[in-house]
């Protein structure tokens, strides 16, 4: 029975699904492509198919769309082929070109797509042939992909024009697409700024960090966001080269977006940092994350990020500005902008600048508002001594119940650092889960205090890091005595 083309929605296919019931009915082939047939009626066929046991061996549904449930109901339908009380052959989902993109990606990833919501091809590297070999897949109605991750998969502007066609033909379903690490270039950034313009498109994370997009790539993604912004939560675009222009661009786009912009290592100076500033400085009640990490901002584009700070709208929870030429005086403009308005962030990133002890000083100013709810604070690098690490001890020493991890990696604390933090410790209300001293100039003395104060205060601590220090065999003792202490809880230990 060939009824394909008809607009027999799914009170047609339920119809179909008594005859087929019917113990009499001897129907072998029945062909129902294109007949506007969605998720209610596929659910009807498995349980027809199976209750005769029904005499049909080839089912079409090509072109008909099971919905947002489709997965699970052609996981179903699939079912029937290895059924015993179903003689079912031949199941037809897909057309000629779709059906081969299918098995190219069951060859791929071991596993039919059709099953999948989530298509992770990020160790394939299928190149833009590859990627040409399953597009047709994407465009069909029965794929149900969410999730697309092609992360370093050498795929250049070629590729990326077949896939962003295919998916803007195909959009509503997909949330998150990574194309991170690819050599996309200003052409490949024109492309998915057309996928992002289709108003069925429900992107929320866009992932395209590192690949080669400069100004003009910039422009042409945030007009395209301008036109159909509501569902992106996270843009990333670390590695990339914006430019000053590229910066204005976004620093415009953000007045409109409710996402987390992600700009480490993005060539950013001062006066990009300036005009990024200003424009969330307009809107910053949607901002919880900036990531402004490996740039060159400086002090200057410290000031700039403080004036954004002191904002009473501004809900900033994650702050990382690690590896930025930051020192002392940047460090005074950011931690007086904080205490101002301290209560929304829960991580702070200053590692890798050269704060020195006055900074960490005038962090521990900040760490000391009883409003402060920090629960990361990284600090490694940053040319501290016990002096500053004085001072951060005693600050957390008196607000200490947030705080779950304390970076210090890399300065030169030394053992009376190493006290100073035991002191820390051995407050009953440190919270701490993860502490980072590795390279800290610690000697098997400062190791003693430490395990001495976690032996008293042991059960919160799940990760340790004592590497680079010189400890020596005593010290490796006192660490051993610590792990056999039931109540300590370490998971990682270096």
């Amino acid at each position: 029975m060939n009824l394909s083309g008809n607009k027999l929605g799914d009170s047609g296919v339920k119809h179909i699904c008594t005859l087929l019931k019917n113990p009499n009915c001897k129907l072998q082939k029945l062909l129902l492509s294109d007949c506007s047939i969605t998720g209610e009626g596929y659910a009807a066929l498995p349980s027809a198919l199976k209750s005769n046991p029904s005499h049909l061996i080839e089912l079409d549904l090509r072109g008909n769309d099971p919905g947002d449930s489709g997965v699970k109901l052609v996981t179903d339908l699939l079912n029937l082929l290895n059924n015993t009380e179903c003689k079912l052959k031949t199941l037809r989902l897909t057309c000629d070109a779709a059906e081969k993109a299918c098995d190219y990606l069951t060859s791929v990833l071991s596993k039919n797509p059709l099953l999948l919501t989530e298509l992770d091809l990020s160790e394939k590297k299928p190149g833009d042939s590859g990627v040409k070999k399953f597009c047709a897949l994407l465009e069909d109605s029965h794929c149900k992909v969410k999730k697309l991750k092609l992360n370093g998969s050498n795929i250049t502007e070629e590729g990326c024009a077949a896939l962003t066609s295919a998916l803007t033909s195909n959009p509503s379903h997909l949330i998150e697409l990574n194309l991170s690490g690819n050599k996309l270039g200003e052409a490949g950034a024109k492309h998915i700024s057309t996928l992002l313009k289709n108003s069925n498109c429900k992107l929320q994370r866009l992932l395209l960090s590192d690949c080669s997009i400069t100004g003009e790539g910039y422009a042409a993604l945030a007009s395209a966001l301008k036109s159909n912004p509501s569902h992106l939560i996270e843009l990333d675009l670390r590695g990339n080269d914006p430019g000053d222009s590229g910066v204005k661009q976004l620093t415009d786009l953000q007045k409109d977006l409710k996402c987390k912009l992600r700009l480490n290592n993005s060539s950013i100076t001062e006066k990009g940092c300036k005009d990024l500033t200003l424009a969330l400085t307009s809107n910053p009640s949607h901002l919880t994350e900036l990531n402004l990490s490996g740039n060159k901002l400086g002090d200057s584009g410290a000031t700039e990020i403080s004036g954004l700070l002191e904002n009473k709208n501004c809900k900033l929870q994650r702050l990382l500005l690690n590896d930025n030429s930051i020192t002392e005086k940047g460090c005074v403009a950011l931690t007086s902008a904080l205490t101002k308005n301290p209560s929304h962030l829960i991580e702070l990133n200053l590692s890798g600048n050269k704060l020195g002890d006055s900074g960490a000083m005038d962090i521990s100013g900040l760490l000391e508002n009883k409003n402060c709810k920090l629960q990361r604070l990284l600090l490694n690098n940053s040319n501290i001594t016990e002096e500053g690490c004085a001072a951060l001890s005693s600050a957390l020493t008196s607000n200490p119940s947030h705080l779950i991890e304390l970076n210090l990696s890399g300065n030169k604390l030394g053992d009376s650092g190493a006290k100073r933090i035991s002191d820390l410790l051995q407050n009953k209300n440190c919270k701490l889960q993860r502490l980072l001293l590795n390279s800290c100039s610690i000697t098997e003395e400062g190791c003693s205090v430490l395990v001495s104060a976690l032996t008293s205060n042991p059960s919160h601590l799940i990760e340790l890091n004592l590497s680079g220090n010189k400890l020596g065999d005593s010290g490796v003792k006192h660490i051993s005595a610590l792990l056999q202490n039931p109540h300590c809880k370490l998971q990682r230990l270096e």
